[in-house]
């Protein structure tokens, strides 16, 4: 069927609600489908409702002491443990439900590749990529990612690359596949140093004989759409074609945008899409064009990342958005009296220019060191030459 696109999506994953101050807040969910309806993208796009993963599913990725623990949780008060009740994870009413609904969401989609019958799928609800194995954290409950992964493993994939361009380390995901070799987990983010969770530093790589299938790519605060991109293209391009994935999971948090207020990357909405038609033309040239695409963090609700996952949703349908489109001004009014004063963009684009210029070797920026880290971490173990621009 070609590039045809599964589109997994129903309005009971808006459930999984940290509650009305959360930065994690379902209106952006809501908002994106919407902007993207309104500017015709989803026209004759018939949407897969989830379906709850089950308690199989998620004990691939999770302990069965965790998850009781989350059953509970809404009748426990606060005493719970496992990283619930917290400010970033708080107890909410139906968690268990809402959560495994978002995990089985991610399976459906992933099912949809698996069988033949779309070659690209996505679940913007999803991309919880920081919960691990036997506790939550950051805003994440059960990890869809890893149980998505999990999945396609045990239906006979033989090797996954997960890449992750959410503001914040990948490190659950990681964490579930560091010692499994058929599983590639690739994350640019902001520095460890400056953000949390404090992991995702270059030389974590993998461990055993999975030794290279953990590349990490942390980038200085303030890096923009041009530094970022060059840092991308450095180096995952050529860990994905040693590597050869039969399918690329990839978890796209608008985070990095400039206005988000919970980090310190500068990327733009120009930015974002022009990385997304990146992982469009990795996907095809280095997997087959079985893609796999995930939601994830961003926190400006409004004005960022119903932009940047629309574009999202048209490069996956191949019905690219022109950055210069005017949203639809029904979008904006439904938008306007669900923020509360805050101004909304009238465009596509932020007006940037997301070009960039390629590394050559030399070391001449902080984002330079960043890329000859990270190369000189993973390349040799991967059989190529780190201070080649070639490799």
């Amino acid at each position: 069927m070609g590039s045809q696109l599964a589109v997994v999506w129903d309005e009971s994953l808006l459930e999984y609600d940290l509650g009305g101050h959360h930065p994690l807040h379902p209106i952006r969910l809501d908002l994106t489908m919407r902007l993207a309806d309104a500017l015709g993208l989803l026209d004759g796009v018939e949407t897969l409702k989830p379906e709850p993963a089950t308690e199989r599913d998620l004990l691939r990725v999770h302990t069965a002491e965790y998850m009781a623990a989350v059953r509970s949780a809404p009748l426990s008060g606060w005493e719970v443990g496992h990283g619930l009740g917290t400010d970033d994870n708080p107890v909410f009413d139906r968690m268990h439900e809402a959560s495994a609904l978002i995990a089985g969401a991610s399976i459906k989609a992933a099912e949809q590749i698996v069988s033949g019958q779309a070659d690209r799928a996505v679940n913007i609800a999803g991309g919880l990529h920081h919960a691990m194995a036997d506790h939550a954290a950051g805003f994440c409950v059960y990890n869809d990612c890893s149980v998505a992964i999990a999945w396609m493993l045990e239906q006979g994939v033989e090797r996954i690359a997960y890449l992750d361009v959410d503001v914040h380390h990948g490190d659950g995901v990681q964490a579930a596949f560091y010692d499994d070799p058929r599983v590639m987990t690739i994350s640019l983010h902001q520095h460890p140093v400056t953000l949390w969770p404090g992991t995702g530093f270059a030389t974590e790589v993998g461990k055993g004989n999975a030794d290279g299938t953990a590349v990490n790519i942390p980038l200085p605060p303030g890096t923009g759409d041009a530094d970022w991109r060059r840092a991308f293209h450095a180096v995952v391009p050529s860990v994905l074609d040693q590597f050869r994935p039969q399918v690329l999971v990839t978890q796209c948090g608008a985070d990095a945008h400039r206005d988000d207020p919970l980090a310190d990357l500068s990327m733009t909405v120009d930015g974002q899409r022009a990385t997304y038609q990146d992982l469009r033309e990795l996907a095809e040239s280095y997997a087959g064009g079985k893609w796999l695409a995930l939601g994830g963090g961003g926190y400006s609700l409004f004005r960022v990342v119903p932009r940047a996952w629309t574009h999202l949703l048209a490069t996956l349908l191949n019905r690219d958005v022109a950055p210069e489109t005017t949203i639809p001004e029904d979008w904006i009014a439904y938008a306007v009296r669900r923020a509360q004063n805050v101004p909304m963009p009238t465009s596509m684009s932020d007006g940037a220019d997301p070009s960039f210029e390629p590394w050559t070797g030399v070391t001449a920026s902080a984002v330079d060191t960043a890329i000859r880290d990270a190369r000189h971490a993973v390349f040799p173990l991967l059989g190529l030459d780190p201070a080649d621009s070639r490799d």
